[in-house]
């Protein structure tokens, strides 16, 4: 506590209080493990959102090398359990955390490894920049990994993986480990050694089952709190971007901005978000487009999927290319420049920050909502 602070609280207490008075109480309450609000106050409840997360960016240059020296060295098995790599932010003392609410990480999976069975209370996705050959095995259905495909695994679901090829595969992983770690809410589970079913079909039973547009199994109506939908495949996701794009070309707004396609991966029984923690999206700007400065209570994290642009967060410009990831801290504003034709791949914490009326944002022409 400052001296101005102290002098100011015996001001409006009584002129007769001392220096010495007050640092006899302080030093009582603290004994006592006990904390004056007047003298947080503006640490604890600042007038806007001061993130301790500081803008990022993690090129994809370094972490894949990285990643491979990590295959070479570091092995895959029961203990450690996956070769995975964690996003640390800088502002974040040390912590392997993107933001205080997500986790972002580089999993490299080695010519015929596997990755054994277990399950966490945490909530986690997988998206494949490139390649393919590996099947993730979520409660005992093989899900194949391909290039821009979203896999998810939620909370409490059995998950493996397996790389039937003779190249390796990485692919990015998010997960809510922060939010579950500040919260003291973790569970985990060791699963059996062996993956409980090893085959490698096109089409996961899930996909089988959901992913046909608009219809749903009557055996299995009702609303889930997490998409049963494991597998979003980039084929679909392009197609949905480049109709966007083509429809505005035709005079129909069907884009967020000029030149901007976006959608929002949901859950097939909710039309919400694909797990009750974390938000994911993919953007495509044209080149030279641009979207408006905004910015928005909650953090989010970003994968460069193909082209180049700059990213201007905080005022700062960072350039991006194929495979970087970066980080938009809540409340700090953000604008996207692109350079060529930019795909974007992007997942936020807006579940938590909705659930708890906390959302809030300010678009480039000073709106709020």
């Amino acid at each position: 506590m400052s001296t101005n602070a102290t002098s100011s609280i015996a001001d409006l207490a009584d002129s007769r209080v001392t220096d010495e008075e007050l640092n006899e109480l302080y030093a009582k309450l603290a004994a006592a493990n006990m904390v004056p609000l007047w003298t947080q106050l503006g640490e604890l409840m600042p007038d806007e959102p001061a993130p301790r997360a500081r803008p990022h960016v993690w090129r994809w240059s370094e972490l894949y090398p990285l990643a491979q020296r990590a295959g070479d060295l570091v092995p895959v098995g029961r203990g450690g359990e996956r070769r995975a790599i964690a996003l640390a932010n800088p502002g974040l003392d040390g912590m392997p955390f993107a933001t205080p609410t997500l986790w972002a990480a580089i999993q490299y999976l080695g010519p015929r490894e596997v990755a054994p069975e277990h399950r966490h209370t945490q909530n986690a996705f997988r998206f494949v920049l490139e390649g393919e050959g590996v099947w993730t095995v979520v409660n005992s259905d093989p899900v194949a990994m391909r290039r821009g495909d979203l896999l998810l695994t939620p909370g409490w679901n059995f998950h493996g993986h397996q790389n039937v090829t003779n190249a390796p595969m990485a692919w990015l992983d998010g997960l809510d480990i922060p939010f579950v770690h500040a919260n003291d809410t973790s569970f985990f589970e060791y699963g059996p050694d062996d993956l409980t079913d090893t085959s490698t079909p096109e089409k996961s039973r899930a996909e089988r089952l959901w992913s046909h547009p608009g219809l749903q199994p009557v055996a299995l109506l009702g609303s889930r709190p997490s998409s049963p939908l494991v597998a979003y495949r980039w084929e679909y996701t392009e197609a949905a971007l480049v109709e966007q794009l083509a429809l505005e070309a035709e005079g129909y707004p069907s884009t967020v901005e000029p030149g901007h396609a976006a959608v929002r991966f949901s859950n097939p029984t909710t039309g919400g978000d694909v797990l009750p923690t974390i938000r994911a999206e993919f953007h495509r700007l044209r080149p030279g487009t641009a979207t408006a400065p905004h910015q928005e209570v909650g953090s989010s994290v970003w994968q460069v999927f193909t082209g180049r642009g700059t990213a201007v967060i905080g005022g700062v410009d960072h350039d991006v290319a194929r495979g970087d990831v970066f980080v938009v801290p809540s409340w700090v504003r953000f604008e996207m420049r692109a350079e060529d034709e930019l795909d974007l791949f992007r997942f936020t914490d807006a579940p938590i920050v909705e659930a708890l009326y906390q959302y809030r944002q300010l678009t480039g022409q000073g709106g709020t909502a």
